[in-house]
């Protein structure tokens, strides 16, 4: 549990209840899903899969993977999203095993297990995020896939992903991202390199907030996705 940043789960519990609200804070994940799920699938067969969400907050993701026919397993370490998340599985009639743990306890639980892990928007959101990805790496099979998004430490990502969407915009809750915490995706690839990975991928995903148009590209300068494979 040391690798959490309490204020960040306090703010993600303080806006819980609006996780399926389409015009709430969390539009903007339900916007991009399809897309983060079609770039998960072209790589991944999902059907009859053993997956896990890591950072999974309401369970967005984690419901699409579950309807894609994985058997789901769904981490979060903030307890209010995660009785959002299991209350909508529960009313959609969706099966996904919702867990209060970190992906570092999972891994010493279930070292080996998974076919595939995502953990989407989340490693910008924590102290360590190196130590997540080796816990990724420890649940997965040999040449099992890991998927991830994040933001780029780039001042057109500080212009667009925080003064733009959480100040002027407002589509995000303010405060939700911190610039420092963002990624280059060069310190992605050296990170997953070190750590036993190889066939590293990126695509940026670029969302019109005023179009509400998600598309991926090449563009890896605001938000992008990663795919990797375990190698050993």
């Amino acid at each position: 549990m040391s690798n959490v940043d309490s204020q960040e789960l306090a703010r993600f519990d303080s806006v819980a209840a609006r996780w399926w609200d389409l015009q709430g804070p969390f539009r903007p994940l339900h916007e991009l899903n399809p897309q983060r799920l079609a770039f998960i699938a072209q790589r991944q067969p999902l059907a009859g899969m053993r997956v896990v969400d890591i950072g999974c907050g309401g369970g967005i993701m984690s419901e699409a993977l579950a309807r894609a026919g994985a058997e789901v397993v769904a981490l979060d370490l903030a307890p209010e999203a995660l009785d959002v998340a299991r209350l909508h599985a529960l009313e959609a009639g969706v099966r996904v095993d919702y867990r209060l743990q970190s992906a570092e306890d999972l891994a010493v639980e279930m070292a080996g297990q998974f076919d595939a892990v995502s953990c989407l928007e989340m490693l910008e959101h924590v102290p360590d995020p190196v130590s997540v990805l080796r816990a990724c790496a420890t649940l997965l099979k040999p040449g099992g896939r890991l998927f991830l998004s994040t933001l780029n430490r780039t001042r057109k990502a500080f212009a667009l992903g925080i003064v733009g969407a959480e100040y002027v915009l407002g589509l995000l809750p303010r405060g939700t991202h911190r610039y420092e915490r963002f990624l280059k995706p060069s310190e992605l690839r050296r990170a997953l390199r070190d750590l036993g990975f190889d066939d590293i991928e990126f695509e940026g995903l670029k969302y019109d907030p005023f179009s509400r148009h998600v598309e991926r590209n090449q563009d890896l300068s605001v938000n992008y996705l990663v795919a990797a494979v375990r190698s050993c």
